[in-house]
């Protein structure tokens, strides 16, 4: 196996920090500028529904080839220039005259993106594995801070009308140039072949090869559980505290804030909490906190309760992500982008079909009961995190010295 030095997985992990944030910026760059897009095109509210299955459609398209493309091309270069067509899809996005253009614009920012991820999280593997401790937990957490940012400038630039198309144009300009500046030392082709996990003997190499395929599976389970609760709480938490328990407009978005940034924290305080109790015990003692805490916000039924189980299932589920996907790039004898892309598949199913669902057992039992679904899912993840302890067997064996 390639060992890299202490000076190259330094830079690595500098590089492989750029591209998670550029990625959340990336994706959240035009989100607060939706109502100027939704009223320019003069959409209606189905309209602007069947808009936004753009991005995931170009999502799911391209994360079932992600495994194919990067053993062709490298996971450095598809992170690059999967982030460089992101970014350039923005301007269309902006420019959109009608329906059909924005469905494109978004169906190419949906699947540029899908590559990235998948790419940008192999890389994330390969530096945890030469640091021989848990990384990908901040790396996600950088996602999430690049994902606020993006936000609040969108916000701010919509603040003062600044125009849509420029907006969008500019936006891609810096984050092509912070691509190409920032990731420049991420980990070369080497680390792409590399798919079993650092001096594991051979007979646990070879019966680890042969239960793969189900680790895959369960892993791709434990990311959709989490990833349904987290549409939800984006979709429907304001809606909930507004509609159901008649909050006004300020407080109503309240409670994605919350589950917002405790997800963020947690993930930044991840690292050191499952390098200290294990990614099992970690994600065991997370699902329960999101799932107690969100069951009780609901039963409640009051708004600052509602509010803190929101917040509560945000800090629960944060590192369900990173120590998924670090577990599906250490599954010996899989290589590192194709567990990833497997399970991130599955995952996005729950983060993109789990809002319609919501809706859809809303409409027969109530908000309040519909958003007890996510509390069962988590609940599961219970069951099925002993799937991630390949994470913990490959950061006990460090390719190289801390440093």
């Amino acid at each position: 196996m390639v060992t890299y030095g202490s000076a190259t997985l330094g830079r690595a992990r500098v590089a492989v920090t750029v591209a998670f944030t550029a990625h959340g910026l990336l994706g959240a760059a035009w989100v607060a500028r939706i109502p100027q897009i939704k009223e320019h095109l003069g959409l209606s509210e189905g309209a602007m529904g069947v808009a936004l299955l753009g991005a995931p459609v170009g999502v799911a398209v391209a994360v079932r080839f992600a495994g194919a493309i990067v053993a062709r091309w490298g996971s450095r270069a598809t992170t690059v220039a999967g982030g460089i067509v992101a970014a350039l899809s923005l301007v269309p996005l902006g420019l959109a005259w009608n329906l059909g253009v924005l469905i494109c614009a978004l169906a190419v920012l949906g699947g540029s993106l899908g590559l990235m991820d998948v790419a940008m999280n192999a890389q994330g593997v390969a530096v945890e594995r030469g640091y021989g401790r848990p990384l990908m937990s901040g790396l996600h957490g950088a996602y999430s801070i690049g994902t606020l940012l993006a936000a609040l400038i969108g916000a701010a630039a919509a603040h003062a009308h600044v125009p849509v198309a420029v907006h969008l144009s500019v936006a891609a300009a810096a984050l092509i140039g912070l691509l190409l500046a920032g990731c420049r030392d991420l980990l070369d082709r080497s680390v792409d072949a590399l798919p079993d996990l650092p001096d594991e003997p051979a007979a646990a190499s070879s019966a680890a090869g042969t239960s793969g395929r189900w680790v895959l599976v369960m892993l791709g389970i434990i990311g959709l559980c989490s990833f349904v609760g987290e549409g939800a709480m984006a979709d429907w938490s304001a809606i909930y505290l507004r509609e159901d328990l008649g909050t006004g407009p300020g407080l109503a978005g309240l409670g994605f804030a919350g589950c917002a940034v405790a997800m963020t924290a947690g993930r930044l305080a991840g690292d050191r909490v499952v390098a200290r109790f294990g990614p099992v015990a970690v994600l065991r003692a997370g699902s329960l906190v999101a799932a107690v805490g969100l069951g009780l916000g609901l039963a409640a039924r009051n708004p600052a309760a509602a509010v803190a189980g929101f917040t509560l299932f945000g800090l629960g589920v944060a590192v369900v992500a990173p120590v998924t996907f670090s577990a599906a790039g250490n599954v010996p004898g899989v290589p590192a982008a194709t567990g990833i892309a497997r399970v991130t598949g599955v995952g996005y199913l729950g983060l993109l079909g789990g809002p319609p669902v919501i809706g859809f057992v809303a409409q027969g039992v109530g908000l309040g009961w519909a958003l007890a679904v996510p509390v069962g899912l988590v609940g599961l993840i219970v069951l099925l995190a002993p799937a991630t302890g390949t994470a913990a067997a490959a950061a006990a064996s460090p390719d190289a010295a801390d440093p």
